[in-house]
């Protein structure tokens, strides 16, 4: 059984990934790429940069995966995936810091609420990036890090909860809608500026959206309200989680 430490492969550290020899599987040397082919149908590209990073990186694209299976053709974020992930992340003694990038359109509000409680309670630092949009269930995930950010062009929509499939038309369907929509409000609030009036808000604004309530908050206005805290991309998100990194090793005792 490999070590947790060494449980990481990602396009920053191509050296963190287990041995799977064992298993039948490939155990090429860290960041070797059988042929030129291969690359390019996994990354778009010929040639992969190979360096060694302290900062981990995981993205949340497409639509946030819960407890059912997304057909095939949608792009999917699988929170059984990621959820492992952030453990490795927070027991490695090789990772310092961990970027979030995020452009999803929401998903399973209970997966995605559970991701969101992984990095707020990380205690490593963290940073998350908004890049196209951080939609529905993605709002707690972007405010659960310890600093976030926002590009200029990027947009977040924000509604109420919704349910699918069959719904009992009685009372109790309605309360647990509301419970379900008050851990949302709670969580957001208590990780970002935002107040909770304000939210409620934005969330039962009516003419945005077409055929839903919701408002859609881009880039700045994200800031203004306090939602998100920066406006910035790559080069800003990288600086912010280094500095949290150096002011960690300066806080240790000696």
């Amino acid at each position: 059984m490999p070590d947790c430490s060494v449980c990481l492969k990602n396009e920053v550290n191509p050296d963190l990934f287990p041995d799977n020899s064992e298993e039948g599987g490939d155990n090429r040397p860290p960041g070797e790429i059988s042929s030129p082919g291969e690359t390019l149908n996994a990354f778009g590209q010929l040639k992969l940069p190979v360096s060694q990073s302290n900062i981990h990186v995981i993205t949340i694209i497409g639509q946030v995966e819960g407890h059912l299976i997304m057909p095939p053709q949608n792009k999917t974020t699988k929170y059984e995936h990621i959820i492992p992930q952030l453990v490795a992340v927070e027991q490695s003694k090789d990772i310092a810091g961990l970027l979030v990038i995020l452009n999803t359109v929401g998903g399973d509000v209970e997966a995605g609420l559970a991701m969101a409680e992984m990095i707020a309670t990380m205690s490593k630092p963290t940073v998350s990036l908004v890049l196209g949009g951080g939609h529905s269930i993605g709002v707690p995930i972007a405010v659960a890090a310890k600093t976030s950010f926002i590009a200029p062009t990027a947009t977040m929509t924000i509604h109420p909860i919704r349910l699918t499939g069959l719904v009992v038309g009685v009372q109790q369907s309605f309360d647990y809608l509301e419970r379900m929509q008050d851990r949302v409000v709670k969580f957001i609030t208590s990780h970002s500026g935002i107040s909770a009036e304000k939210l409620r808000s934005l969330m039962m604004t009516t003419g945005e959206l077409a055929r839903d309530i919701g408002a859609i908050v881009v880039g700045q206005d994200a800031v203004s309200y306090g939602l998100i805290d920066e406006i910035g991309g790559l080069d800003q998100a990288l600086a912010c989680l280094k500095r949290q990194i150096e002011e960690g090793k300066r806080s240790e005792p000696s």
